[in-house]
């Protein structure tokens, strides 16, 4: 009987990206996948995950309710409400379908039962629930190593004094307590959350829940992170003693082709492609803030003058809700007009495919990890405008550890976008830097290199669980 691993990422694109691609490589290795999304997503979804489905007969996809109105935003500012939901609610939903689908429950649809859990780290309910019923489970992290390693150093950075930082703080000051990192990593290098949110100097409750829910790995089988040694040996030492094994097996995206339109939340514009296609070699800038990340009309109006002043041709991301309550057609307009011929606006882009497209130069990112994992496969340097969460810590590393991007974090003017994305685009040292680090990690991706070889030891684990699961996990009716 053949191992079957249910895949529960957190519900939002980037981790959703990540696992389908996670889930691929099982497929590839000849598992079966049941891929756990949220009623939301599974609707917005449509027939798109129908279709991924009927292309491999050993995955299906289900879904289980997050517990908020279909009508909640589901916003970043929101995300307290989600992960309380999700942890009373949908924590019972999901008890209920895993007693449905693991060893010894009746069933007639061709899948095996659930022999191991995947879930998404900051879903620690799954991995606790998984156990309690005898199937065991694994955390995925979706985020860097070395945003999760400063997680989970909170609890030193608070005995040190350093978190939270202090409104009016000195953000450039060094940050001692993230081993590994002494020597560069700034107060605003760290997570987004660490920064103090009122007057009472406690925790922001975010930091709290990230923290709590990154300790919580440790009761895991193991943590799988999508990332390689290449790029995070440091930190992936770090964390392996807290840990009881550590798979590196990323980049994931460049190992395993997702399966088709499974987890795309919004359309892809491939009508960019062919715009890219008219553009000379490494001229155009590629600007994309990803899935989350809300700006204001102010830092809107900075970022398209500082690009138009720049003087290249730029493609930019604008989803329909990111620039606070304006109005989306008005501020494509705007971009259309200012950019004189010069610029194209789209809603969603196929971003692989434009980050390795010839024509694209650089790319204006909020650096979070997938993305900051595409731009370093494809070699294309980097200008990073961190939003929340991770971002800031991956935006320090790719401007002062790996050389491959300008870090703008907590600047939004439009002399200093100029300024940096015209560097980006004429630097040779940040090119060569840059695709310098892509040989690297696509060494790392081959046959015989870290992150293959870790995916074949991770398939090889998950197999003996597998195993093990299917000797020992009693019927329901003898509990």
């Amino acid at each position: 009987m053949a191992a079957h691993v249910l895949v529960f990422p957190c519900p939002a694109q980037g981790h959703i990206n990540c696992m389908l691609h996670f889930a691929a490589g099982l497929l590839d290795a000849g598992l079966h996948v049941t891929f756990l999304h949220t009623d939301h997503n599974w609707r917005r979804l449509g027939l798109a995950a129908v279709k991924a489905e009927a292309d491999s007969p050993r995955l299906r996809f289900l879904s289980v309710t997050d517990g908020l109105p279909d009508d909640n935003p589901r916003t970043a500012g929101d995300l307290v409400a989600l992960v309380e939901s999700m942890m009373t609610t949908t924590r019972v939903a999901y008890r209920a379908l895993l007693t449905s689908l693991r060893a010894g429950a009746p069933r007639d649809d061709g899948f095996p039962p659930v022999t191991c859990v995947v879930a998404d780290g900051m879903l620690p309910f799954a991995i606790d629930v998984a156990e309690e019923l005898g199937v065991p489970a694994l955390a995925f992290r979706t985020a860097s190593a070395c945003s999760f390693l400063a997680y989970l150093s909170v609890p030193k950075l608070v005995e040190l004094g350093e978190v939270p930082v202090p409104a009016g703080a000195d953000l450039d000051a060094p940050v001692r307590g993230v081993p590994g990192m002494e020597g560069f990593l700034r107060r605003r290098d760290l997570p987004s959350f660490c920064r103090g949110h009122d007057e009472s100097g406690d925790l922001h409750p975010m930091l709290r829940i990230i923290a709590e829910f990154s300790a919580h790995s440790c009761n895991a089988r193991a943590l799988i992170l999508n990332t390689t040694a290449s790029l995070e040996r440091s930190a992936l030492a770090h964390i392996a003693p807290h840990m009881r094994d550590v798979f590196a097996i990323g980049p994931l995206h460049a190992m395993f082709q997702e399966p088709a339109a499974g987890g795309a939340l919004w359309r892809e514009d491939d009508g960019c492609t062919a715009w890219l296609d008219s553009q000379t070699d490494g001229t155009v800038v590629y600007v994309s803030l990803g899935s989350l990340a809300i700006i204001s009309v102010e830092e809107f109006t900075e970022f398209l003058s500082g690009l138009v002043g720049a003087g290249h041709p730029f493609l930019w991301v604008l989803r329909p809700d990111m620039v606070g309550a304006s109005q989306n057609a008005v501020l494509q307009d705007a971009i259309k007009a200012a950019g004189r011929g010069k610029a194209r606006v789209v809603e969603w882009a196929p971003q692989r495919d434009v980050l390795r497209h010839r024509a694209v130069g650089c790319f204006l990112t909020h650096a979070g990890w997938n993305s900051t994992l595409e731009s370093v496969t494809e070699g294309v340097p980097t200008v990073c405008w961190p939003f929340f969460v991770d971002q800031q810590t991956n935006s320090r590393f790719m401007g002062a550890v790996w050389g491959t991007g300008l870090d703008m974090k907590d600047v939004c003017e439009r002399a200093v976008v100029e300024r940096m994305v015209r560097e980006a685009m004429e630097s040779v040292e940040l090119r060569r830097s840059a695709q310098a680090l892509a040989q690297q990690v696509r060494r790392d991706i081959a046959q015989g290199g870290s992150s293959a070889n870790e995916f074949k030891r991770l398939v090889g684990f998950i197999n003996e669980l597998s195993i093990s699961t299917r000797c020992s996990t009693p019927s329901p009716d003898k509990e």
